[in-house]
């Protein structure tokens, strides 16, 4: 497969990912937040069987195995029942924009773990991606402060279990990236997810699944979101421009505000996609702050 298709691919699976907070918020408002969530899992979990295939376990080194299975499943239903207890659409876009605090936690756990001290423009730049997450929660409804606690309040699980879902998925990727070796989990990983929404769909009371055309079209495009996404985002990062990648993740809040806006009719004002902007630029100057100079070879000039 040559670079450029690789690097095709990767950029749809920013697209595709850029989905999830609108579809999600609507499929568990059909079939529930768990069981919403065990359907997507489920057949998302199909889909990975068929492009990427079951994985040989066997070959995974134990600890990827084991740290990598509880960070990613506990990431996972912390984000589908984040965005399927929201009691709104402005929650969910919200909570969704929460979850995209990760790439800045993820370069700060990466620091921190290696035994060095964050630079100054790192700490500015999460600074800034927690200014843009209170300009969201504020609303720029009078006293910043006040307004982003009453908001708060209203949901507190929701909210925290998007803050939560954040710092544990920053953990995985930092985590795993060590323990992997090659290795990739994510189809074992989504049927353990599902099977563990499923357990709680069992043995908690539930609302009834509600099968319609409406909700099966969204279930089946939220499967692909998730499944496609996940396929097409390792092939990018495999054999793709992976500085390109990377660069046009961090603005994944902002388009998948944009689409989720759209999907569920909600309008956002000003004030929010000031937050949002401030969440991704927040991102880019944390990746900026965290970037190793590299020495000049001979014959280069550095321009």
């Amino acid at each position: 497969m040559t670079s450029s298709r690789a690097t095709l691919l990767g950029i749809s699976a920013i697209l595709l990912w850029s989905t999830i907070v609108g579809l999600m918020r609507q499929v568990t408002f059909y079939f529930g937040p768990v069981g919403g969530s065990a359907l997507v899992y489920s057949a998302a979990s199909a889909l990975l069987v068929l492009t990427i295939g079951f994985p040989k376990v066997k070959n995974f080194p134990k600890g990827y195995l084991y740290l990598g299975t509880l960070l990613f499943v506990a990431y996972e239903i912390c984000l589908s029942l984040s965005l399927g207890f929201s009691t709104s659409n402005i929650q969910a876009i919200q909570i969704g924009l929460i979850n995209y605090l990760w790439p800045s936690m993820t370069l700060l756990l990466a620091v921190l773990l290696n035994g060095q001290r964050p630079k100054c423009l790192m700490l500015l730049g999460i600074a800034i991606s927690m200014l843009g997450i209170s300009q969201v929660l504020g609303q720029g409804q009078g006293n910043l402060w006040q307004s982003m606690l009453a908001n708060l309040r209203e949901n507190p699980l929701s909210y925290g279990l998007a803050f939560f879902g954040a710092i544990i998925w920053s953990l995985y990727c930092v985590l795993t990236k060590r323990l992997a070796k090659g290795c990739n989990g994510i189809t074992l990983y989504f049927m353990l997810t599902a099977i563990s929404l499923w357990s709680g769909f069992l043995l908690t009371p539930q609302p009834h699944l509600d099968f319609t055309a409406t909700s099966i079209g969204a279930l089946c495009l939220l499967a692909c979101a998730m499944g496609l996404g996940y396929a097409a985002w390792n092939t990018g990062i495999l054999h793709g421009n992976i500085r390109l990648l990377a660069t046009l993740s961090y603005f994944i809040p902002v388009i998948s505000s944009l689409f989720s806006s759209v999907w569920l009719s909600q309008p956002l004002g000003g004030i929010f996609w000031i937050g949002a902007l401030l969440v991704c630029g927040g991102s880019l100057v944390c990746w900026v702050g965290g970037e190793k100079k590299r020495p000049l070879k001979s014959g280069q000039d550095g321009s």
